[in-house]
């Protein structure tokens, strides 16, 4: 990455820098002696790419980013480790390591797991689910419809779901869905914002979240599944007809 500018600032009580590369922005922290360093920097990577800020095939060189954070290589490797383990990043031959891409195969078998995995949560959280879950879910619905601004889109749609996940008690099934949605988010913010897909899935959450409400966990479950295959099938239709993979 080609460094272009830096402008510079306080957040929680680091030097931070606004480090804009290739128009890519990062915030990086002058961490020196925090112990911290590598869960900064995989917080950072990880949300420039799956926020789609770092393209896919794009590399990533150590020494660059080590300067960026004001650290040695050993963080921003263990950094790198870590995202290779969540499949966000591969190592090649002549490049190192590089942001990873899914195939067209990959993104249809994600979408297959997630509609045989969350229906099942969604099912198992609505009996157990609070009156402070379920206003919070109103919220980001709302909010979700309301808003503009594509960059907010997948955050939005992310805490949503969330709200009707997390009193399902199975922390290792939403710490799965999480990364599994990792995966895919960068894709489904492109396809929300080039399709009629915002449209839809304003009424779908809207119909999930009443569901919820009126205690009803196979409806919102099987809710929940139409909404994640139907959002599966668009995007891979849409990424067949405006790429080569």
């Amino acid at each position: 990455m080609r460094l272009m500018g830096v402008l510079k600032g306080q957040h929680a009580g680091y030097r931070e820098r606004l480090i804009v590369a290739n128009g890519l922005k990062l915030r990086a922290f002058d961490l020196g002696r925090q112990a911290t360093s590598a869960d900064v920097i995989y917080d950072a990577l990880r949300d420039a790419i799956i926020r789609g800020e770092l393209e896919e095939g794009e590399a990533l060189r150590q020494d660059t980013i080590a300067r960026m954070f004001n650290v040695s290589r050993i963080p921003v490797r263990e950094a790198m480790q870590r995202l290779e383990a969540q499949g966000l990043v591969i190592s090649e031959r002549y490049k190192g390591v590089v942001v990873a891409s899914l195939s067209h195969e990959q993104i249809t078998e994600i979408f297959q797991f997630r509609a045989l995995v969350e229906p099942s949560v969604i099912e198992m959280a609505v009996p157990l689910m609070s009156a402070k879950s379920l206003e919070q879910a109103q919220y980001y619905c709302d909010a979700f419809g309301a808003e503009t601004d594509p960059e907010r889109w997948g955050d939005l749609n992310r805490h949503f779901h969330n709200c009707l996940y997390v009193d399902c008690d199975k922390p290792y099934y939403l710490s799965v869905i999480d990364k599994t949605n990792d995966l895919v988010e960068r894709y489904v913010r492109l396809v929300l914002y080039l399709t009629q897909g915002m449209r839809n899935a304003v009424a779908e959450h809207q119909a999930i979240l009443d569901a919820c409400v009126a205690k009803k966990p196979k409806q919102a479950a099987e809710l929940t599944r139409q909404h994640i295959d139907k959002a599966g099938k668009t995007l891979v239709s849409y990424l067949r007809d405006h790429t080569r993979k």
